[in-house]
């Protein structure tokens, strides 16, 4: 145990030697954007500032009056589970060897020049090597990894929706587990992670984890894969409808949509989270926001 407990001492001291390496940015980068940008909400929350309160989902004091949990406890375990997250992405995340890095570059472009200029053949132009050179460029910079960051969005969805929808509808992992999240009938910025240990290390540390493994991203790619994701987890329960706002105007998955699945009624829909709508639309579980009158209702049916 003692060696244990001193080989990941190790790997702590060794990973933070130098915090801007990109496999080191990757494990920190994501918990400090998740606390500024969260910070940035609760500010707004308690300024009340008349301009952006139209666009608030619930009335101010009604947090206080439904949710079932302390804000001290909420951060308390946030800041557990980033803990966790840190040390989960100290076995995914590995340095890389500067002429590994240089010699898989000059194999993917060679490979990728290959496939291009064989398009581009039977194409009258003056230079077919200069255009697939470009194109293989293009494929390396832009197209791959667009594909690995939009492929990896996927499979995180897929494993969130049916290990979220499992939570509720297994009694023992609701009433244990992932009622711990949904104490929060208003959800704020802050409390976007706010779970049981073992739900947190399931469901949102080792859903990125795999999804970058299995779509083989590098140290860079999971920087703004797991930043990118950690955005979009802490919108979703930001409690304000902006308009403007492209991570809401964007995705249908958005603040709007998941707060309908922390209300009473609407508990056992919408289980996708953090991107995408398509499985709760073909598992038949989607809910669409009821107009305010009708939510009144089904939340006093429900409770």
């Amino acid at each position: 145990m003692n060696s244990v407990i001193e080989g990941l001492v190790s790997d702590l001291q060794r990973a933070f030697a130098n915090p801007w390496k990109d496999e080191v940015l990757a494990m920190w980068l994501p918990v400090a954007v998740y606390w500024v940008y969260s910070l940035m909400y609760h500010f707004l929350m308690k300024a009340e500032i008349p301009f952006f309160e139209q666009f608030r989902l619930h009335d101010p004091q009604e947090g206080d009056k439904r949710n079932r949990v302390s804000v001290k406890r909420v951060l308390a375990m946030v800041a557990f589970q980033q803990i966790t997250q840190m040390l989960l992405s100290i076995l995914v995340l590995h340095p890389e060897q500067p002429d590994q890095v240089v010699a898989h570059r000059e194999m993917a472009l060679a490979r990728y020049f290959a496939i291009a200029l064989h398009l581009v053949r039977p194409v009258p132009m003056a230079s077919h090597e200069h255009v697939a050179m470009l194109i293989s460029r293009a494929m390396y910079y832009a197209l791959i990894p667009a594909m690995q960051f939009f492929l990896a969005m996927v499979i995180l969805d897929a494993h969130q929706y049916f290990l979220h929808r499992l939570f509720h509808m297994n009694k023992f992992l609701y009433k244990h587990f992932h009622s711990h999240h949904h104490r929060l009938y208003v959800p704020y910025a802050f409390g976007a992670l706010y779970n049981h240990p073992l739900e947190g290390l399931l469901l949102d540390s080792l859903g990125a984890a795999m999804a970058s493994e299995i779509m083989c991203m590098t140290p860079r790619m999971c920087i703004y894969f797991f930043t990118f994701s950690t955005l979009k987890t802490v919108d979703d329960h930001c409690g304000y409808a902006f308009p403007w706002n492209p991570l809401q105007f964007l995705f249908a998955n958005n603040v709007e949509y998941h707060n309908v699945h922390h209300q009473p009624y609407g508990i056992k829909h919408n289980f996708s989270q953090p991107y995408f709508t398509f499985w709760d639309k073909l598992l038949g579980t989607e809910m669409q926001k009821p107009r305010a009158s009708k939510a009144a209702k089904l939340n006093g049916k429900a409770q």
